[in-house]
């Protein structure tokens, strides 16, 4: 008669797996926040340049300047990808999409 054996530690695969969504997690979170940051820097562009269309007067020309200044700054932000495919997030979900498909084939054709 069999006995399963249960293991009182966690396999080193499942140790693996834990630490990957665990970087997956913190991923997706700064992916997350990257977004945020954007949709905040695009609300403040658009503000600055309806301001900068209010100062036509030349007694203005130093705020003008200044938000000039400003918007630069935020299109240097803007101009930045907001994710790309070398990030461990994007690498983690192609190769484990395909880790997925490969045990599922060495599944089906062991049982």
């Amino acid at each position: 008669m069999k006995q399963s054996s249960q293991p009182s530690e966690p396999s080193s695969n499942n140790v693996e797996f834990m630490l990957e969504l665990e970087e997956l997690e913190q991923s997706l979170k700064d992916l997350k926040e990257r977004y945020t940051q954007v949709q905040t820097d695009q609300n403040h562009r658009d503000h600055l340049q309806r301001r900068l269309k209010d100062l036509q007067l030349p007694e203005m020309k130093a705020e003008q300047a200044q938000i000039k200044r400003q918007l630069e700054v935020l299109e240097i932000n803007l101009e930045s990808q907001l994710f790309s495919w070398d990030q461990p997030f994007w690498q983690i979900v192609r190769f484990g999409g395909l880790g997925v498909v490969v045990g599922w084939i060495l599944k089906s054709c062991v049982g």
